[in-house]
């Protein structure tokens, strides 16, 4: 059973996948890439498209978010492009409640089938760690969330606390929870970069980077990045 749900899972990941980049490099003129015209026209036919449909796309939106986490796909590209859809906030919303509920089938799919396979290939690596989670594992996952999982990967991120067997509305609260600061900054930057191609004429770096929705948003990144280290050294260094 287990193996026909991982060669389903692997096949269902790459179909994903191709449909996406096909649905790229079909309504990308790539001949265009060095236009920067070509980007604010993208832009304003996404703006009107998303306007027009708003509700629709954010089903479709939750629909692949969902279905790609799931699948171990990576969360960073998706959080820029819903900034970029949707804005800041709006963005930020479906953005949260979409990975989270993929984090959750996902971790529900790894604990129903393959909870031997993660504990085998898992269980040494951060054995420092199940211990601490066992405490308090919705306040501990809250924060192994807010700090952006110690830098392990996202598909990997949402599989560890198989290892001690979390209850699952704890996982959902401390996900939903844990992403709102590190998904909010991400949103942010994807509305700034909308914001800027719309009112710019042309490309350039250093106006990109002074831009205000652009610099604010990466300077919170640096400073949740700084905290997060901080949080790590005192709550999850390997002498506690």
């Amino acid at each position: 059973m287990s193996n026909y749900l991982k060669i389903f899972l692997g096949v269902s990941y790459l179909l994903i996948l191709f449909l996406f980049l096909y649905f790229i490099f079909t309504t990308i003129n790539i001949n265009r890439l060095d236009d920067f015209s070509y980007y604010k026209e993208l832009q304003s036919n996404l703006d009107v498209y998303i306007s027009t449909n708003i509700l629709i796309n954010l089903i479709y939106f939750f629909i692949f978010a969902l279905i790609w986490v799931s699948l171990l796909g990576f969360g960073s590209p998706i959080l820029i492009f819903s900034g970029i859809l949707f804005g800041q906030w709006l963005g930020t919303c479906i953005s949260v409640i979409s990975v989270s509920v993929g984090a959750l089938v996902l971790y529900s799919i790894g604990n129903f089938f393959f909870r031997d396979i993660v504990k085998a290939i898992l269980e040494k690596k951060f054995e420092k760690y199940i211990q601490l989670f066992q405490k308090n594992e919705l306040y501990y996952f809250f924060i192994y969330r807010f700090i952006g999982g110690l830098g392990i990967p996202f598909g990997l991120q949402n599989l560890i606390p198989i290892l001690f067997r979390m209850k699952k509305t704890n996982y959902f609260l401390a996900s939903f929870f844990g992403f709102i600061p590190s998904f909010f900054i991400m949103n942010s930057i994807g509305a700034g970069l909308n914001s800027y191609v719309m009112q710019a004429k042309n490309f350039n770096m250093i106006d990109f980077v002074l831009t205000p929705e652009i610099y604010v948003p990466i300077i919170m990144f640096v400073g949740l990045l700084i905290l997060s280290l901080i949080i790590k050294k005192f709550l999850f260094n390997e002498t506690n």
